[in-house]
């Protein structure tokens, strides 16, 4: 453990599993302690379970992040365990391929569902985090965007598209909105990752598609992008807010 964490407290919401389990743990490994936030209370546990078994600290929270109120009882939670915030990490969202499509096929209920577990839940998180942050004197919130916020794709999926789109002005708002209270902002752009909410897609043609499609061969690995997370958690970037780190293996660069 190098300790580039230390001393700070990181609240990850999705954290049950994929990248948000990956960065929990990368976190818990340099020094941060960790409230894991989560709909899924299995996954959750086992995250802090996983981290309690490497020497780390870390508090499973319970909730929907598309609800005020469970969102305002896991950032207290959170808070009463460890005493402050420093790092906010707006990790959770949803990717529905067969419910999620073209503005022609897609339902209302699942675009406003879409919108508020991809985009409300950040209004939600620092609406009620960032005060606790002004407290502590500053600190880091990370929104997770997507590639599909900077282009457009045949296999459309307009909510979670537009959803990511907003994530990009709401980062650079709250970027200039709290500079001066040392909080920095900035929004990581995935391209695909290898995660547990991709798997039921990934058939071996399309996986394929997408290798093909990606400079770098492949696709990416949540620790990958964890690392990512890391850096901007970190005091190494204390120079950054309202910025996009686009970590997609050169996908958007063709």
């Amino acid at each position: 453990m190098s300790g580039r964490l230390a001393g700070k407290v990181a609240l990850i919401t999705g954290a049950g599993m994929g990248m948000g389990r990956e960065t929990a743990l990368l976190f818990s490994e340099e020094g941060a302690r960790v409230v894991v936030a989560d709909l899924d209370g299995g996954a959750a546990t086992d995250t802090v379970a996983r981290i309690d078994g490497a020497g780390g600290q870390a508090l499973a929270v319970i909730g929907d992040v598309a609800v005020e109120a469970d969102v305002l009882r896991m950032v207290e939670e959170g808070v009463r365990r460890f005493g402050a915030l420093h790092v906010l990490h707006n990790n959770a969202g949803v990717l529905w391929k067969d419910r999620d499509r073209s503005v022609l096929e897609t339902d209302e209920r699942w675009w406003d569902r879409v919108m508020a577990i991809n985009l409300k839940s950040v209004f939600w998180v620092t609406k009620h985090g960032i005060p606790h942050l002004r407290r502590a004197g500053g600190g880091s919130i990370i929104n997770m965007g997507s590639v599909s916020a900077l282009a457009g794709f045949t296999r459309a999926q307009d909510a979670y598209t537009a959803a990511k789109g907003a994530l990009i002005s709401l980062t650079k708002s709250l970027a200039i909105q709290f500079a001066r209270d040392k909080i920095r902002c900035n929004v990581i752009h995935p391209g695909i990752v290898d995660t547990p909410l991709q798997a039921p897609y990934l058939t071996e043609a399309i996986r394929k598609e997408f290798e093909t499609g990606i400079p770098l061969g492949r696709i990416a690995q949540p620790r990958e992008i964890a690392y990512v997370a890391l850096f901007l958690a970190s005091d190494e970037s204390s120079f950054m807010t309202g910025a996009e780190l686009v970590v997609d293996g050169g996908f958007t660069a063709g």
